[in-house]
């Protein structure tokens, strides 16, 4: 096994002089080596095909090889792929991901080369135009697909058939006439290049000193980190965009990452007002089709902007030039599985490596950032108001335990008189409730009966709408029984407490008048079902949303004047260190709907602690000193990002092996000033998808290189078969 580091990129192998060392996108620590054959040259960061075993597998040169394995059993590279190579800092930001989150180097590659099919070269495509002599008898559908292929540059088969409105049958029945005359097209669709000069909004004062500062960071050429922070609906997308224009002025690639690709629709509009085209988007829901065409046009710089997930960190760009990583202090782009890493943090990485800016958006930064402003490492850009004179909407505490709802009711009557007046004046309202479904426990009247996962330790959570028992954890669902399985009682179930198809439903009672619609991750069908539904909500198809953290994700709606958290309690409990921050964030962000325009806008929260330090945070306006008040408690306890914390999952589908295991790692962990190792314990969800978990958790001070520790540490006890141990670095999930 030869070293991870990048080497330099001068050829290692021509004409069969050599062997170098080839990374697989498997979970390996290093290199293997391959002897270089004859009339072959290659170079580190080359994509090649070798041999493994009995099949051939795709890997990228990473160096010189290491020499340890005889001459004579040398297995020889069997073809350069054509691809663009991987360049050196690329390849170095690899080995950073591995190193720092304790993974197999291999396994940080893989991340890389997402698109096996990207890899090889593409076929051409066939495109049609009309004959010029069609025959005389066309019917109406074929008149219309000729008349289409006529107004210009050829279009593929299916391109015919939707613009003509017809079936794809009738394409191929006038190709094998002859009446359409088949063309080349390019191997692949492309991309337009967005309009750097296209005209934009007109930004206000604080709006263009900001961005003026951002595109004087893009134009520098080098490293830098800007947090541009602003209230919510102060137009930070506006600003960003000026840094993203200079990039393309520049003839660089952009790199716009959120956390959540299904819910832009708005973004995307923006977007397209602002440069005249679309971006190229990378996420999950995309065809594969469209995957492998945009990973090349990336890797050969004809997608000038990409705007994705957190896997869109790994594609293979020929010229970034700006990374944004917008709401950066949002969950979703810490990673759980496989390579576990937080896409914020190695954009930061990125970004140092290859000598680009980096710019971290959000109304609510988290105190990572935070630390890292007032240190001096980052710079702070800060958009205090919101853009066209709109206030920020007021926020008043409904204090559960003096103003209920009624029995069986979840809304207070100050929220549903505020609903109504919102209503009257031709307003809309939204309500927020964290949790998805229709009640979060079902249990048995008779008995006491809990419907619980059979393959996780959670409860089965109420879809009154699908008919179903789910599980939010594994996907397990089932119908509800008509008996207890317990006690046999009949139609004994009982819903309890609220998700929000039971907030729903109660709104259907209380404004039977009102267009309700409810967004959450189980009711959005994917890109299109949400930019569907948030159009509605815009054009004021929707009076009454109601709905989980995804509408609280940069939407704009301007009728938008009140806004009611049905239990802002929800999240605070728990042993989770960032439990208050959280809910800080997600709740400001929330509150942040309301009244972006010229209505103004009001913000309830309905809570049984209003003198909770985040509720106070809210009412007050005064982040700063609820922030501080956060960091003074994790700095005085060693706590992220004071101090250094690893999450140890052992899990596997004997409890008994894996308890025996976690017991024998925590028996080796080494006696090292300043690192605490405690448990083992069995994880809070101590089964999930059917496996047993247990948890070590290790405490350290910033001074302490947990990696080195880990290494040692995990190296000295080998993980039995049947078990998988994850390693997380820095978490941000302690179920």
């Amino acid at each position: 096994m030869a070293s991870t580091t990048a080497t330099s990129p001068q050829p290692v192998g021509t004409t069969g002089a050599g062997t170098v060392g080839v990374l697989l996108p498997l979970p390996l620590r290093g290199p293997y080596d391959y002897r270089v054959p004859a009339g072959m040259a290659v170079a580190p960061g080359d994509f090649v095909s070798v041999p493994l075993g009995p099949r051939q597998v795709a890997g990228v040169v990473w160096g010189a090889g290491q020499g340890d394995v005889p001459p004579a059993k040398l297995r020889s590279i069997a073809a350069k792929l054509p691809v663009p190579p991987m360049p050196r800092y690329r390849r170095e930001f690899l080995g950073w991901l591995a190193n720092y989150t304790v993974s197999p180097v291999g396994a940080a590659l893989r991340l890389a080369m997402s698109v096996p099919a990207a890899l090889s070269e593409p076929r051409f495509r066939v495109g049609y135009v009309a004959a010029a002599n069609p025959p005389a008898k066309l019917t109406a559908q074929r008149r219309r697909v000729l008349e289409v292929a006529a107004g210009g540059s050829p279009r593929s088969a299916a391109d015919l058939a939707e613009a003509a409105g017809v079936g794809a049958g009738v394409v191929r029945a006038l190709a094998d006439a002859g009446a359409l005359v088949p063309v080349r097209l390019a191997a692949e669709e492309g991309f337009t290049r967005p309009d750097p000069h296209h005209t934009g909004l007109a930004l206000s004062g604080a709006q263009g000193q900001a961005a003026a500062e951002l595109r004087a960071a893009a134009g520098a050429g080098d490293f830098s980190v800007t947090l541009l922070e602003g209230v919510t609906g102060s137009g930070k997308t506006e600003v960003y965009f000026a840094a993203v224009a200079e990039a393309l002025a520049r003839g660089r690639q952009a790199l716009v990452m959120v956390p959540e690709i299904a819910l832009t629709a708005q973004w995307l509009e923006r977007f397209h007002a602002r440069f005249g085209v679309a971006p190229a988007e990378w996420h999950s829901e995309l065809p594969m089709a469209r995957r492998r065409a945009t990973w090349r046009a990336v890797a050969d710089g004809t997608a000038p902007v990409v705007v994705g997930a957190r896997s869109a960190l790994f594609l293979p760009y020929a010229d970034l030039g700006l990374v944004v990583v917008d709401e950066e202090h949002d969950g979703s782009y810490k990673q759980e599985e496989g390579v576990i890493y937080n896409a914020r943090d190695m954009a930061v990485v990125l970004g140092r490596l290859a000598h680009i800016p980096v710019v971290l958006v959000s109304a609510t930064p988290s105190l990572e950032t935070v630390v890292n402003v007032q240190s001096g490492r980052y710079r702070h850009l800060q958009l205090p108001d919101r853009f066209g004179g709109a206030e920020l909407p007021t926020i008043s505490a409904v204090d559960l335990r003096t103003d209920p709802p009624p029995r069986g009711h979840w809304l207070s009557p100050t929220v549903v008189k505020a609903v109504g007046e919102a209503l009257a004046a031709g307003s809309q309202a939204m309500l927020f409730l964290n949790r998805r479904g229709y009640a979060p426990l079902t249990l048995c009247r008779s008995c006491g009966h809990r419907m619980e996962c059979p393959n996780c330790q959670a409860w089965l959570v109420e879809h009154r709408h699908a008919g179903r028992l789910e599980c939010h954890h594994c996907g397990f669902h089932a119908a509800i029984p008509e008996k207890c399985p317990n006690c046999t009682a009949p139609n004994s179930f009982a819903a309890c407490g609220p998700g929000v198809e039971r907030v729903a439903e109660e709104v259907a009672r209380l404004f039977p008048e009102a267009r309700a619609a409810v967004m959450a991750s189980d009711t959005i069908a994917g890109p299109t079902a949400a930019a569907d539904l948030v159009r509605a909500v815009a054009e004021h198809r929707v009076d009454v949303l109601i709905g989980t953290q995804i509408v609280a994700k940069g939407h704009h709606f301007p009728l938008l004047t009140v806004v009611a958290v049905v239990d802002a309690d929800l999240g605070l409990a728990g042993g989770d260190l960032r439990a208050a921050e959280r809910t800080y964030q997600l709740l400001s962000q929330v509150a942040g709907r309301a009244g972006r325009a010229e209505r103004p806008g009001r913000v309830f929260l309905q809570t049984y602690a209003p003198e909770h330090p985040v509720m106070e945070a809210l009412l007050s306006g005064d982040r700063d000193a609820f922030i501080a008040r956060e960091a003074t408690e994790r700095r005085d306890h060693d706590l992220p990002p004071f101090g250094r914390m690893v999450a140890l999952i052992a899990s596997g589908t004997d409890p008994d092996r894996v308890a025996q295991f976690v017991r024998a790692l925590a028996r080796a962990a080494p006696a090292v000033p300043d690192v605490h190792v405690l448990g083992p314990a069995p994880a809070p969800l101590a089964v999930l998808r059917g496996r047993h978990r247990h948890r070590l958790l290790v405490k350290a001070t910033r001074a302490v290189n947990v990696q080195d520790y880990l290494r040692r540490w995990l190296g000295a006890v080998p993980v039995p078969g049947g078990v998988h141990l994850a390693v997380d670095v820095d978490p941000y999930s302690f179920l």
